[in-house]
């Protein structure tokens, strides 16, 4: 008798230790740290760049959304891109969403990332192959470059006629950074739409950038610059803000204000404070590109790839809106930025 009770009490106790031990492994397989918790990596090249910030913060609210964990990674280089992708498989993310440091970089990202067993998709910048090309059998969204530079120029062009500006005094300053695909699209885009408008071809001018930033665009407006002193206005582009600013900070430098130099600038999210300043410079607009469609939509395109197995398309193109001082403010309320 003694002995059946002793043995019911061990058998009422190892199903209890196995239920625990059920109930353990389904809390571990569901809620925020669980197994089954979809985990996106979002990677960007320029973490202190606000474009990318904002990526980061739409990318954030579609997580919010879909209820998925989004992992935020900063890859300046290609080394640190490809050892993102190791941390994502690491931390058990199924995909991630890449602007990648150099699109040649393409093959080499779909190759570890097949090896991870993690989905890709690319935004801003597309993969380059071996071969010279777009990889266009990724999914991408990016901006349509050339018809945002378009916009550039015939805006410049429509400032120029605005303001009574005669062509033999006017040059144009073409800020430029070719090794860059993406940029080489706007800046050419800019320039087929001012010669499109019957503006000379001999009076725009390229000015290379060896960095992509302000002091590098700064440095390539000074050459020109000091090349041409005849030249009494100008109209600016370049592949962003940042090539914008610096060759206006060089025009000022010349003596040159907001009466002889109209800058028209791309992304509208780096010259906000040079809108806010209480007199005008030469920077006088800005093409904003959508950081929203960029960093919510790319990242509830994968989460809907990873759950439902939706893939995302392979080429998405996004337009840019023209801002300047007078309705900056409403347009960055509208997008969601402010």
């Amino acid at each position: 008798m003694g002995k059946s009770i002793g043995w019911r009490f061990l058998l009422v106790g190892l199903f209890l230790l196995v239920g625990c031990d059920k109930q353990d492994a389904a809390q571990t397989n569901s809620g925020s740290g669980g197994a089954d918790k979809i985990r996106i990596g979002f990677v960007v090249k320029q973490p202190e760049e606000p474009w990318f910030q904002l990526e980061w913060k739409f990318a954030q609210q579609a997580a919010d959304k879909d209820g998925f964990e989004l992992i935020k990674i900063a890859a300046p280089d290609g080394e640190k891109a490809l050892g993102a992708i190791d941390n994502l498989a690491a931390s058990g993310a199924q995909g991630f969403v890449i602007c990648t440091p150099d699109d040649k970089l393409g093959p080499a990202i779909i190759a570890k990332a097949q090896s991870r067993d993690l989905k890709v998709l690319a935004v801003d910048d597309q993969f380059i192959g071996g071969d010279g090309k777009p990889m266009t059998d990724v999914p991408y969204l990016g901006i349509s470059a050339r018809k945002i530079g378009q916009s550039v120029g015939q805006a410049l062009i429509d400032q120029m006629k605005k303001h009574n500006w005669s062509q033999d005094d006017t040059a144009v300053c073409v800020i430029t950074f070719d090794e860059l695909d993406t940029a080489r699209e706007r800046t050419e885009g800019a320039t087929e739409a001012i010669k499109a408008a019957g503006f000379p071809g001999t009076l725009i001018f390229k000015a290379p950038q060896k960095t992509s930033d302000v002091p590098g665009a700064f440095d390539a407006a000074n050459i020109l610059l000091t090349q041409h002193p005849e030249v009494k206005r100008w109209l600016i582009c370049g592949m962003n803000d940042s090539a914008v600013l610096g060759a206006v900070r060089a025009t000022e430098g010349r003596g040159f204000n907001a009466d002889n130099v109209i800058g028209i600038g791309i992304n509208g999210t780096d010259c906000i404070a040079e809108f806010e300043k209480p007199a005008k410079t030469g920077f006088y607009a800005s093409a904003l590109l959508q950081a929203k469609l960029h960093g919510y939509q790319t990242a509830d395109m994968m989460y809907n790839w990873i759950k439902n197995g939706t893939e995302p398309p392979k080429d998405t193109r996004t337009i840019g809106v023209l801002i300047d001082r007078d309705n900056f403010q409403q347009v960055l309320k509208d997008q969601g930025i402010r």
